[in-house]
């Protein structure tokens, strides 16, 4: 089979104005493009949620090769509540945790990591190291399982991904040596997803998303969202297969020759999400009626 790459992670934002300042300008990403939605996504990329909504990606570079992140704002959710499947986003940037101090955004320490909570609760692990340029500096992305056994039977066996790194509780794993690696944290306890959860991303070769599908469900494990189109206004329709593995992260896979046109650089997108979050007026709807947006 082709080579596989890792894309991104899908947080879901309640305030998509702080999230914004947080990824701007404490981490120091970029806005690498930004859409808006008026109902849900077939594949639940927003969640189960069939309203209004909007993607933003950012990262240190283009998706190409970066791992980035997308934000998914529904307009009529306040908050979600964290589970424990998100282990952290691991960055190696200096400047970011210089930008931490000089904003005073609140930082903690374990180990030899800088720890920051984006918006939301979400952890952010950054090494003090000058960040590259050559190359990306999002190194690792980690989610928690509750058996390490099982889930690399899962993650390498079925879904291809070779084993970087093992010990008793703990793995790192990766389709590629230059791409960031998934790390999974074994708890020994059940895994709960909250209602933020999020959902890591991968491409594959179109041709090769039939079989991936046919070989999981073969192997008796959950397909979410079967083979499906899906549209982006002005831009290339990408097919994708939405799997979860034993503790239920979601997973997508999506067609790498399409996505590779979807997911170009907009030089748009900075001032598109800037309309975007001007033009939002649904806490003036809540607050006009005594409340505030909703959390779940």
């Amino acid at each position: 089979m082709a080579a596989k790459r890792a894309l991104h992670f899908v947080f879901k934002v309640g305030d998509r104005v702080q999230t914004t300042q947080f990824y701007r300008e404490v981490l120091g990403m970029k806005v690498l493009r930004h859409e808006e939605f008026e109902e849900g996504c077939k594949a639940a990329c927003n969640g189960p949620f069939d309203g209004q909504w909007s993607k933003t990606m950012v990262g240190y570079g283009a998706e190409d090769d970066h791992f980035v992140v997308e934000l998914t704002y529904n307009y009529g959710i306040g908050s979600y509540k964290l589970g424990n499947d998100f282990g952290g986003l691991y960055i190696k940037s200096q400047e970011a945790i210089e930008n931490a101090k000089r904003l005073g955004w609140p930082i903690s320490k374990e180990g030899a990591y800088h720890v920051l909570e984006a918006p939301g609760g979400y952890k952010f692990y950054l090494m003090n190291e000058p960040q590259p340029t050559e190359s990306d500096p999002v190194q690792q992305v980690a989610l928690t399982i509750s058996n390490l056994d099982r889930s690399l039977k899962y993650w390498s066996g079925l879904l291809g991904m070779k084993i970087y790194l093992q010990d008793e509780k703990t793995a790192e794993l990766g389709y590629s040596d230059n791409q960031c690696k998934l790390v999974l944290n074994d708890l020994g306890a059940d895994v709960n997803h909250g209602t933020a959860f999020g959902r890591i991303a991968f491409s594959c070769p179109a041709a090769d998303l039939p079989g991936l599908e046919s070989s999981v469900k073969s192997a008796g494990h959950t397909i979410l969202t079967p083979f499906v189109s899906l549209d982006t206004p002005g831009k290339a329709t990408v097919s994708v297969v939405i799997l979860a593995d034993p503790d239920g992260h979601e997973i997508c896979f999506v067609d790498d020759e399409a996505f590779r046109q979807l997911s170009q650089v907009d030089p748009k997108g900075d001032q598109l999400l800037n309309e975007a979050m001007a033009a939002d007026k649904s806490a003036d709807w809540y607050a006009k009626r005594g409340r505030g947006k909703p959390s779940l």
